[in-house]
């Protein structure tokens, strides 16, 4: 027989408000352990994934496993790029984003099954001022959300909709000055999303035309829009349906600039970060193999 595979499970424990504290016997009750040999480590605070990522490279494991949401996804990935070593994922986040997108089963069980088959795509990875991200980036509402959120101690969607409320009642649109392949735009926005996946997650589709693998972003321009058009915004987000709205604009680009009169909160993968007033952010194709 074959010497078994070396794979690292990482497990975010505060991932999506769940516990995590049964996810080991499912393991070694749903995983091949005659194909794979699973170790188990837990994240301690931020950033520690990322570090996890670069020891499991060095320590030469065959697959690192994400368990958890779409930060635990981005500090692995970020590591992971370019090392030719597979990202696994068992969504246990809030959103989810990335792994509805590639049809990861929402399910423990059957994700751990997935990985079972050990077959994997390679997808592209943007990049924000050094910054790396696998989904979705942005500024404006959703970063205010993000940073909202994560001061609060409801997790789970439910938590994010507490958010999304807090910031509604009290956020002002911004100026933002783009160029995107050489090309400027001025905009008045409520947000500007980068996308390289279609949704932010739970099936919310700000970018339905976007490909993990196509070596393109999509810009995504929300214009202010009045208060009573919400119910019509949302529908579009969940109806895959948002480039139809007259109040968003999207445009395809590779090398992309953003600037804005005031320092905002950025996101990344839905966590929210400090990068100043001027954004770089370009793309890495086909930089992370993920299984699924």
């Amino acid at each position: 027989m074959s010497e078994r595979k070396q794979i690292l499970f990482v497990i975010n424990p505060i991932s999506g408000g769940k516990h995590k504290t049964s996810f080991k016997k499912q393991v070694l009750d749903v995983l091949d352990l005659q194909k794979f040999d699973p170790t188990f480590q837990q994240t301690a605070r931020p950033n520690h994934a990322y570090e996890i990522g670069l020891k499991a490279i060095e320590e030469g494991y065959d697959a690192v496993i994400a368990v958890g949401g779409d930060g635990t996804i981005n500090e692995l990935g970020s590591a992971l790029v370019g090392s030719g070593i597979p990202l696994g994922i068992i969504p246990e986040g809030s959103g989810n984003g990335l792994a509805l997108y590639l049809g990861v089963p929402m399910n423990e069980a059957a994700a751990i099954r997935r990985i079972n088959r050990f077959e994997s795509i390679e997808v592209d990875c943007g990049v924000i001022n050094e910054r790396r991200f696998f989904n979705i980036a942005g500024l404006g509402f959703d970063a205010s959300v993000s940073e909202n959120f994560a001061n609060e101690n409801i997790r789970g969607p439910l938590g994010y909709m507490k958010s999304v409320f807090n910031v509604l009642s009290k956020y002002q649109p911004a100026h933002y000055k783009l160029t995107i392949d050489g090309k400027v735009y001025e905009r008045q926005a409520f947000m500007i999303s980068v996308a390289n996946s279609p949704q932010y997650g739970n099936n919310a589709y700000i970018a339905p035309q976007a490909s993990v693998n196509d070596g393109i972003l999509d810009v995504c321009i929300v214009h202010k829009f009045p208060l009573y058009i919400l119910p019509k915004m949302i529908f579009h987000l969940f109806n895959k349906s948002a480039d139809q709205s007259n109040y968003v604009e999207i445009i395809p680009g590779k090398n992309i600039q953003i600037e804005v009169d005031k320092i905002s909160p950025v996101h990344v993968d839905g966590e929210p970060i400090e990068l100043g007033d001027k954004l770089d952010i370009s793309i890495m194709p086909k930089a992370l193999k993920i299984i699924c």
